[in-house]
């Protein structure tokens, strides 16, 4: 016979035990000892022992491990498995150590309050991510909810909003959602600067303005990304992207990130991807990183170094693209990598073709040469400029 588990996650809301299902209420009067943040215990009555979740948060998943076997029950805001605490706590058991019981979301009861779609609206927990994840989904029309760590945050979305372009944009800021307490304000973006709101708070956001919104597809214009020259050209990087195939879940290697257009645009073709570049040269870390946090980002990892020698003791990747410092040594230790590795290698020098195509011929694959010209004025009139042509090699493992 399997034993209870020891840990149940309660999500409350703001109108406290009398929001909660019978089983989580059953389930708080048994408690011997609750856990949770100051404003979660104010809300419920005497009588098990309390065990305040200290900051910063890390500190509390510490403080609840060391009960591990004693019946304990945690509080979370809402539902504790969008956004909020019950996976970071639930990956550290298993499957049969907890229980849960959800309540209603911030996100539900915003849509409710709004009337707004739920399969139709973004939803974004931004408490501890940069405003920046918001950038790939400003558009107009589109509908945000943002749940924010505190009124200063929803400060800083009104700037935020503003410097792109989308000042315009309709907000509703709500307040302590489904509680005594609740507070709900419309206003534009460019004016949430003159408000003063408390925690916990999310604001809805219609999206308005003449902000540039970021295309949804491969080939990013190249004025996107800050650069020194080094850069993968839209049309070429779109057809790399496309050669890479991103696919859910998976990680790329970027060798020779320069502007780190190719690593930033896999991450935007879904949240799920993750990214290692490697760049040799530090003012180009810099400059990736920052371009990464420009277009919402945050899921690359920047590694100031040269492969081969770099790639020593990282994760394998499930695709890799090499846009700078090709060498038979690199080639050699790519050759190392698990069956199922999909390569492509983009090209410029004829020492760096020649390579590519003795590759190919060993170990099989595709190659393509890729040829852009674009119109420039010759005196009154215009004629085709070419750019250098790339070679590009691509191969599974």
């Amino acid at each position: 016979m399997s034993k209870a588990p020891w840990l149940t996650i309660i999500g409350l809301g703001e109108d406290g035990p009398a929001g909660l299902c019978n089983a989580s209420r059953d389930a708080l009067a048994q408690a011997a000892c609750v856990m949770a943040p100051a404003r979660h215990l104010s809300l419920i009555p005497d009588g098990a022992e309390q065990i305040e979740w200290p900051v910063p948060f890390a500190q509390g998943v510490d403080l609840l491990m060391a009960r591990r076997g004693q019946p304990t029950v945690m509080l979370a805001s809402g539902d504790p498995f969008w956004f909020g605490a019950g996976t970071t706590v639930t990956r550290h058991l298993a499957r049969d150590e907890w229980r849960a019981f959800p309540g209603h979301s911030t996100f539900s009861l915003a849509a409710a309050h709004l009337g707004w779609p739920l399969e139709a609206t973004v939803c974004l927990g931004l408490h501890a991510k940069p405003l920046s994840r918001l950038r790939p989904h400003l558009a107009p029309s589109q509908r945000i909810i943002v749940t924010l760590r505190d009124g200063d945050a929803v400060v800083e979305l009104g700037t935020y909003l503003e410097q792109t372009g989308f000042g315009a944009s309709h907000c509703v800021v709500m307040e302590a959602l489904g509680g005594p307490r609740e507070r709900v304000t419309e206003l534009p973006a460019a004016d949430l600067s003159d408000g003063v709101a408390s925690h916990p708070v999310c604001v809805a956001i219609e999206v308005r303005g003449e902000g540039r919104p970021l295309p949804r597809v491969s080939g990013l214009a190249d004025d996107w990304f800050a650069h020194d020259g080094q850069i993968t050209k839209r049309p070429i990087r779109a057809m790399t992207l496309s050669a890479l195939a991103p696919r859910p879940f998976e990680h790329l290697w970027d060798i020779g990130g320069g502007c780190g257009s190719i690593a930033i645009e896999w991450l935007l073709a879904c949240p799920s991807l993750s990214a290692t570049t490697i760049e040799p040269r530090a003012d180009r870390v810099g400059r990736i990183s920052a371009n990464a946090a420009q277009l919402g980002v945050d899921r690359l990892r920047v590694v100031h170094g040269a492969a081969p020698a770099a790639l020593e003791n990282m994760t394998p990747p499930d695709a890799v693209f090499v846009g700078g410092g090709l060498s038979p040594e690199l080639i050699h230790s790519l050759e190392a990598l698990p069956a199922g590795t999909r390569l492509v290698v983009n090209a410029v020098t004829l020492e760096s073709e020649a390579l590519l195509v003795q590759t190919c011929n060993r170990l099989g694959g595709e190659l393509m040469r890729m040829e852009i010209a674009n119109v420039v004025p010759i005196g009154p009139k215009q004629g085709w400029r070419a750019s250098f042509p790339i070679t590009q090699w691509s191969h599974t493992l």
